[in-house]
């Protein structure tokens, strides 16, 4: 199911190990507090890779702004401390924070997180529902909350594991948390997106947690294609190059003409080059035609020179826009 983007308020953000998901949830962030949004970025595996996109200082257990976008818009960061998100927990449900400072003395709760590793997934989930329903005057704090999730191979299971725990438990605020935690995962207001090369591995990757997800009933957003390129050739010479037909005494006129000295080893090197190059391409709009086959909205963001900064950010985040209003207007 592909929930309606006008109504979606909560962001994951998925993917293949390297394809560059924690930057392009920076860049929809960004996107999603153009205007005078204000929007949550969180982290959710303690890389700090947040902080480095944005040159801050490693982020604390509280919600710090990183970037001022126009209108007035605002993103924020968290990224989420296991332990003190159990010490939320127990103080909501069991006025029990002093005790679970002493159960953190004790070590007691990395023990529990390390036999139970369903327990911190658990504890992530909750708060960021908290995020998401959190209100102040009557109004939400947050227009978007945007989630750099695990990978791929583990998305499903880190967004439906509260819906088991709710299996286990029967009543109580266990129960009546986990209910609320799924409630928002599987409602309207809930997009997973899944961030893709045009490589075989990451565009099989993205193919088989669509089919995970859409059976555990999560409601799938967007295909973003990341790092695409652009082809050096025009269509006619990408095609023949990649047939192969394309030979160094076809460049050999040209080269002398430019008086460029290299001779045939020259002009043989350079149609070997440009041959792979143009079935590298073919082979990646194979894979587009995949990734259109998955049947899901899909945007490409180009590959960028130079260093990951800010301004690269906010030069993906303006093609994230572009997508996204296009996608309310459809």
């Amino acid at each position: 199911m592909s929930p309606h983007p006008s109504s979606v308020r909560l962001h994951v953000v998925t993917g293949k190990g390297g394809t560059g998901k924690t930057t392009v949830a920076a860049a929809l962030a960004l996107a999603l507090a153009a205007d005078g949004g204000q929007v949550l970025l969180v982290e959710t595996e303690g890389r700090q890779g947040i902080a480095q996109l944005f040159d801050t200082p490693p982020l604390p257990y509280e919600e710090r702004r990183v970037a001022v976008v126009r209108g007035g818009g605002e993103v924020k960061a968290l990224a989420i401390d296991v332990e003190e998100a159990l010490l939320d927990y127990l103080d909501m449900f069991y006025n029990l924070r002093r005790a679970g400072r002493a159960l953190r003395k004790m070590g007691a709760i990395d023990f529990a997180t390390a036999i139970a590793p369903g327990l911190r997934d658990v504890l992530i989930t909750g708060k960021i529902k908290e995020a998401v329903t959190r209100r102040r005057d009557g109004r939400p704090v947050y227009d978007a909350v945007v989630v750099d999730a695990p990978p791929t191979g583990r998305i499903t299971r880190f967004l439906g594991v509260t819906a088991e725990m709710a299996q286990l438990a029967r009543s109580g605020p266990i129960k009546t948390q986990s209910d609320g935690v799924m409630a928002v995962l599987r409602s309207p207001q809930t997009a997973v997106h899944l961030v893709t090369l045009l490589e075989d591995m990451p565009v099989q990757e993205t193919a088989d947690a669509i089919a995970e997800l859409t059976e555990a009933k999560l409601p799938i957003g967007s295909v973003i294609v990341n790092m695409a390129t652009e082809p050096v050739l025009p269509e006619p010479a990408l095609q023949r190059a990649a047939e192969g037909t394309l030979t160094g005494a076809d460049l050999a006129p040209a080269l002398a003409a430019a008086h460029l000295h290299g001779g045939d080893d020259l002009a043989d090197a350079l149609a070997a080059e440009v041959t792979e190059h143009a079935q590298r391409w073919a082979a990646q709009d194979e894979l587009r035609d995949e990734v259109e086959d998955l049947g899901r909205p899909t945007v490409e963001l180009p590959l960028l020179t130079g260093p990951m900064d800010v301004g690269s950010l906010f030069e993906l985040a303006g093609r994230l826009e572009d997508h996204l209003r296009s996608e309310v207007a459809a």
